[in-house]
């Protein structure tokens, strides 16, 4: 609705419109995303419930407007809607008409309250808001050869917006994990950083580093001429650990590309056999460090049969499923399996007559993740994509998704997956002007 007044009439008010700076640069914005998922949304339910008659799609321009504009309060975002009505009109809320007005309606009366557009972020629907991003991801595939053939994971950490955050004033009992805190019920404590500290009578201590918060996991991918982009996101407390955000990232990735990563890569937080599973299954390879979590090591043939603490090649016997949910392929000890060959061996499990007994994990990324070449050039050039991830929580943290300005884990969420959608449309936008720089070329110019 273009409104007129006293001052300006309809024909100078849409010349308004199109003129103005802010209005031509969210126009612009606004148009490289596909909204007929968010208009599919609103078709299906009463325009005026839960929105106070406001369409689903002006609340979401105007929380990405507060993610671009770096406000990081509700109270903020409606300041700067106030100051600029002509974004108001652009935005599409339903305006409260009155002539006597320069633009035509009551800025003020219009936008809803700050209170109104903090329980909106939190009343949305997260499962727009992935198709929204999955949206930017399609329209990235389309313009990218290649995208999401290496899919790199990771995760940042969150700050709660709580007190117990603060170290200047004092919480008592600050770190207890059943806490259910007053300023965000819904975030939980986790370790930031652990690291081990040399003391003076030359030992070393642990030191850990706690707060209270959420992980906001990506999954990215990188080229050399079109830079980083987001393939997927998943929000969780911070309490959970980083490998549990894999399967969720890699089916939103598998999902929205429609076709499967031919290479992972992650850091060693990640290391379990289900990473390795999908490009074991596809030709490619996971370039994740072996983490052993304090397990001890064994060698492997090269087909992923264990060698013995002697050094003898185990015999294979039966396989099983394993309580922990794969394949097992169970190995006895050559000595005396199938048969005893009459040979004796040192080892206290063979004094008690069985022999050693391993229960190797046999499906195709468990052999995957004992048998790879971490050294060779391949693991290397997979490996190295992985820093796209750093480069994507960069400009995470630049758009404010370190410290969230909101009470409650959805509204965390919601922001997040907007913050996102503004890497991706940047990235969108850059990777068309590419094109379109390249289809400019004449023929025969290199």
């Amino acid at each position: 609705m273009i409104p007129s007044s006293a001052v300006f009439d309809q024909p100078t008010m849409t010349a308004l419109l199109s003129h103005d700076p802010l209005v031509a640069e969210y126009r612009t914005f606004f148009s490289f995303l596909d909204w007929t998922v968010v208009e599919q949304w609103q078709a299906q339910r009463s325009p005026w419930t839960g929105s106070h008659g406001h369409p689903l799609s002006a609340y979401l321009k105007a929380f990405l407007v507060r993610i671009k504009e770096g406000l990081p309060y509700a109270t903020q975002l409606r300041a700067f809607l106030v100051k600029h009505p002509l974004l108001v009109i652009e935005l599409g809320f339903q305006l409260v008409l009155d002539a006597s007005q320069p633009y035509g309606f009551d800025v003020d009366a219009t936008l809803p309250t700050r209170f109104w557009l903090g329980e909106k972020l939190r009343q949305l629907d997260q499962g727009v808001l992935t198709e929204l991003l999955a949206g930017t991801v399609r329209a990235l595939a389309d313009e990218i050869p290649g995208l999401g053939e290496t899919v790199a994971f990771d995760v940042k950490h969150l700050y709660a917006w709580v007190k117990e955050n603060n170290e200047r004033v004092y919480v008592p009992e600050r770190y207890d994990k059943s806490k259910r805190l007053s300023g965000d019920p819904d975030c939980r404590l986790g370790v930031k950083r652990s690291s081990n500290q040399e003391q003076p009578d030359g030992s070393t201590q642990e030191k850990k580093e706690y707060l209270w918060g959420y992980g906001s996991g990506v999954a990215a991918a990188t080229t050399p001429d079109y830079g980083d982009v987001v393939l997927a996101e998943y929000t969780q407390p911070f309490n959970e650990n980083d490998v549990t955000y894999f399967r969720p990232l890699y089916q939103q990735t598998v999902v929205t590309l429609e076709q499967y990563p031919t290479h992972v890569t992650a850091d060693a937080a990640f290391d379990a056999w289900y990473v390795y599973e999908g490009p074991a299954r596809h030709g490619g390879i996971s370039a994740v460090p072996l983490n052993q979590h304090s397990h001890p090591s064994y060698g492997r043939a090269t087909d992923g049969t264990p060698y013995c603490e002697k050094g003898l090649l185990m015999q294979p016997t039966f396989q099983f499923d394993h309580t922990n949910g794969y394949r097992a392929h169970r190995f006895r000890c050559p000595l005396l399996c199938p048969e005893a060959t009459g040979e004796t061996c040192d080892h206290e499990q063979f004094a008690k007559g069985k022999g050693c007994v391993k229960d190797v994990n046999w499906e195709l990324g468990g052999i995957q993740r004992v048998t790879l070449d971490r050294e060779g050039p391949l693991y290397h050039a997979v490996y190295t994509q992985r820093t796209c991830c750093e480069r994507i929580n960069s400009q995470a943290k630049e758009l404010g998704i370190e410290r969230p300005r909101v009470h409650n884990g959805r509204s965390v969420a919601h922001l997040n997956t907007l913050i996102y959608v503004v890497i991706n449309v940047r990235a969108l936008q850059r990777a068309r002007s590419i094109n379109t720089e390249l289809l400019s070329i004449p023929s025969g110019v290199r």
